[in-house]
């Protein structure tokens, strides 16, 4: 399988330097889904078509970090890598920026979430989305990392699709984990309460768990969902990554 670069920046930042106005609104969609209301051509679902400056802002500091030869590069390297695994698809990976500051319908913890485990719907039209945040600062490294994540879920996805139990759920993050080469630190009392909790319900496929094991209370909290009565200051990813 290959992954190949698919372009996205300047058609966004033509598009931020316009007026936020009903139009941009409907260019955002045409770009988004062609002709076909529903359909997915350019894989640009997760910007904030009516965002404010701020977003183009930072579209201006990805820019200058060369986000995009960036990705080409690292995805270049990745090839070479895996030439001969699994399917002679080739999918196309384009960064999206979303807009966890000021966007009202941009929730961070679900975002990524969905970004991570359920991605079906993009493998089934051969995309690929590494994501970024408004909020948070960015660096070559980081970018690397990001396109490197995408890719390798990607690939997992070729064999084990659709995880629906804690156990899949960190099954898939440690091959990410592995091969992305993550070595988190996490005190060995937080490591143990993880563990525990872990192995009491890795079978378990109820959501709101899963949810909260990977993302904590507060975030659980947040949006709502029950906690399970993991008191641990680390995340299922800190777990999963070490």
């Amino acid at each position: 399988m290959t992954f190949v670069l698919l372009p996205i920046l300047d058609t966004m930042m033509d598009l931020y330097q316009k007026p936020r106005t009903y139009e941009r609104f409907q260019e955002f969609l045409i770009s988004l889904q062609g002709d076909n209301q529903g359909d997915l051509v350019l894989p640009i679902m997760g910007f904030n078509p009516m965002a404010k400056e701020h977003i183009l802002e930072k579209l201006y500091e990805l820019k200058a970090l060369e986000i995009e030869p960036i990705m080409d590069q690292t995805l270049s390297e990745l090839n070479k890598k895996i030439k001969s695994e699994h399917t002679d698809q080739n999918y196309k990976v384009a960064f999206n920026l979303l807009d966890d500051l000021k966007g009202s319908w941009t929730n961070r913890f679900i975002s990524d979430y969905d970004n991570k485990f359920k991605i079906g719907g993009l493998i089934n039209r051969n995309f690929c989305t590494p994501l970024f945040w408004a909020s948070e600062d960015y660096s070559i490294e980081k970018i690397k990392i990001r396109t490197l994540e995408s890719a390798y879920r990607t690939l997992y996805w070729q064999t084990k699709r659709n995880p629906t139990t804690l156990k899949e759920h960190v099954e898939q993050e440690k091959f990410i984990g592995k091969e992305v080469g993550f070595n988190k630190h996490i005190a060995d009392g937080e490591y143990m309460k993880l563990e525990e909790f872990y192995k009491n319900n890795q079978h378990q496929d109820n959501f709101n768990l899963i949810f909260n094991f990977f993302y904590g209370n507060e975030a659980s909290k947040s949006l709502a969902f029950a906690s399970f009565g993991l008191n641990s200051k680390a995340t299922g990813y800190d777990y999963c990554y070490k």
